[in-house]
C-alpha cells in the first residue's frame, strides 16, 4: 500500500454485494425474496408486528432474533400515543433506506462517511382518513427528504451518492410506483 491509498470503512461489505449480483445474474431465482410481518392488535389502536422470517435464496431462513415494531396514534386522536403512527414507521423506512444506500455507495465508491443524517416529513390531510372528503386520499400528499452528510467528498460527490441511493431505493420505489396489495380475511 503507498503513502496515497486509504482504507475506506463505512462498515459495508460491498464486495459481497457485488458477488451477489454475480450469483444472481447465473441464477435469477434466487433473487426473488418474501418478507413478512405478522401484526396483532393490543387495544385500541395499539398494535405489534413481529418481524422475523423470510424467503430468499430459495430457502426459508428464520433470523437469530426476532424485531418487533410497535405501532399507535397521537392523543390527539383520542388514543394513547404508545408507539410511532404506522406513517411514522414509513418515514422511518424510508430515511433508513435511503440511508443505507448513502452508506453502500460511498463504501463501493471509496468514500469515507463521518456523519449522515436524513430528516423526512410527510404531509397528510386526517379528512380523507376520517372519511370527511371522498377527494382527499388517506396517504401522504408529500414526502420531503433532506440529507446532512459529512464526507471525504465534494458536495456533488456527494449529491451523486444521494441521487444513486434514491435511484436503488426499494422504500422509494415502493412509495413512489403502485403495488399490488392484496388483503384477505382467513
Amino acid at each position: 500500500m503507498n503513502a496515497h491509498t486509504h482504507i475506506v470503512d463505512n462498515g459495508v461489505n460491498t464486495e459481497a454485494l457485488i458477488g451477489a449480483r454475480g450469483a444472481f445474474a447465473e441464477m435469477p431465482a434466487a433473487a426473488a425474496f418474501t418478507f413478512r410481518s405478522q401484526c396483532d392488535w393490543i387495544e385500541g389502536t395499539y398494535t405489534s408486528n413481529v418481524i422475523n422470517g423470510y424467503f430468499g435464496l430459495g430457502q426459508e431462513y428464520t433470523r437469530k432474533q426476532s424485531f418487533a415494531v410497535e405501532a399507535d396514534h397521537p392523543e390527539v386522536f383520542a388514543a394513547h400515543d404508545r408507539a410511532a403512527t404506522p406513517t411514522e414507521i414509513v418515514l422511518a423506512a424510508l430515511a433508513s433506506c435511503l440511508t443505507g444506500g448513502v452508506a453502500a455507495i460511498a463504501q463501493h465508491r471509496g468514500i469515507q462517511l463521518r456523519s449522515v443524517r436524513a430528516t423526512v416529513e410527510g404531509d397528510v390531510d386526517v379528512r380523507g382518513i376520517l372519511g370527511m372528503d371522498a377527494e382527499i386520499r388517506n396517504g401522504f400528499s408529500a414526502i420531503r427528504v433532506s440529507f446532512e452528510i459529512d464526507a471525504d467528498a465534494s458536495p456533488d460527490d456527494i449529491r451523486a451518492l444521494v441521487a444513486q441511493s434514491q435511484k436503488r431505493s426499494a422504500m422509494f420505489d415502493i412509495l413512489t410506483n403502485p403495488t399490488n396489495v392484496a388483503v384477505s380475511v382467513a
